[in-house]
C-alpha cells in the first residue's frame, strides 16, 4: 500500500552503508519512522529530503506496521538555518521536543503547524531568539495536555500577560508579540517544559553552547 503525505524530518539517523532511518512528522497520521534505502547514495534523488529540519513531500509505502520513502520532494529547507549555529541548534531542540510529545501514527492537527512556523520565524529572524524559544515551549505544552495554570506562577504583569496570550491566542498569531524584557518568560518556559516532560534535552544544551542570550 502506498501513501502520499506532507512530512518534517524530526531525525535522520545512518543505516548500513547508504541508507537512513527517519522520524518525520506528517500532517496525515502523526509522527513515523520511516526506512530510506539508499537515500545517501551518490545522485540519490531523495536525499536532500531526508535531512533533519527538511519539510517534503513523501511517497511512502506501508507493509505491515513498517513505512519505508520511495519519493520524496523538498517543499521547504529552512536553508537560513544553515547559516546561523545558535539558531540551527535552537531549531534541532524544537525538532527533538516535537519527537517528544508526538505519538506514532496518532495525527494532531496542531503539531506540525506549530513546528513549521516555529522554524519559519528562526529562519526569518526577525523576532527575538527568546521569544521565539518561549512561546513555542509554552504553546507545545499546551497541544500536549499540560497547559500551564497561569495565576499560579510566580512573574511580573508583563509576563504573565505575554503567557496568557501565548497559551489563549490564535495559532498564526502565536509571534505577534512583544515583551521588553523577555528573560523572565525564557526561564519560565524552559524550566515548564523540563518540569512537565521530566527529562533533560541534549539538543537544548548544545543550543545554550552557541546562542542563549543572543
Amino acid at each position: 500500500m502506498y501513501t502520499t503525505t506532507r512530512a518534517l524530518v524530526l531525525r535522520s539517523v545512518a543505516y548500513k552503508e547508504s541508507s537512513r532511518i527517519l522520524t518525520v512528522l506528517t500532517d496525515s497520521d502523526g509522527k513515523l519512522t520511516v526506512s530510506a534505502q539508499g537515500a545517501m547514495r551518490k545522485n540519490s534523488r531523495v536525499a536532500p529530503a531526508v535531512q533533519p529540519l527538511v519539510f517534503s513531500e513523501m511517497t511512502l509505502s506501508k507493509n505491515r506496521d513498517r513505512y519505508a520513502l520511495t519519493e520524496a520532494h523538498v517543499i521547504e529547507q529552512f536553508a537560513e538555518l544553515s547559516l546561523d549555529l545558535a539558531r540551527f541548534a535552537l531549531a534541532a531542540y524544537f525538532a527533538e521536543l516535537l519527537e517528544t510529545v508526538s505519538d506514532e501514527d496518532s495525527p494532531s492537527a496542531e503539531l506540525l503547524p506549530l513546528g513549521l512556523n516555529a522554524l519559519h520565524i528562526l529562519a526569518v529572524g526577525d523576532k527575538p531568539v527568546e521569544l521565539v524559544k518561549a512561546a513555542f515551549e509554552l504553546r507545545l505544552m499546551c497541544l500536549a495536555g499540560f497547559a500551564p495554570e497561569v495565576d499560579e506562577l510566580r512573574a511580573d504583569a508583563d509576563t504573565l500577560a505575554a503567557i496568557r496570550y501565548i497559551t489563549s491566542c490564535d495559532a498564526k498569531r502565536l509571534y505577534a508579540f512583544e515583551l521588553e524584557k523577555p528573560k523572565t518568560l525564557a526561564k519560565i518556559a524552559e524550566s515548564y517544559v523540563t518540569a512537565q516532560l521530566e527529562r533533560g534535552f541534549g539538543s537544548l544544551e548544545y543550543y545554550k553552547k552557541f546562542g542563549e542570550n543572543q
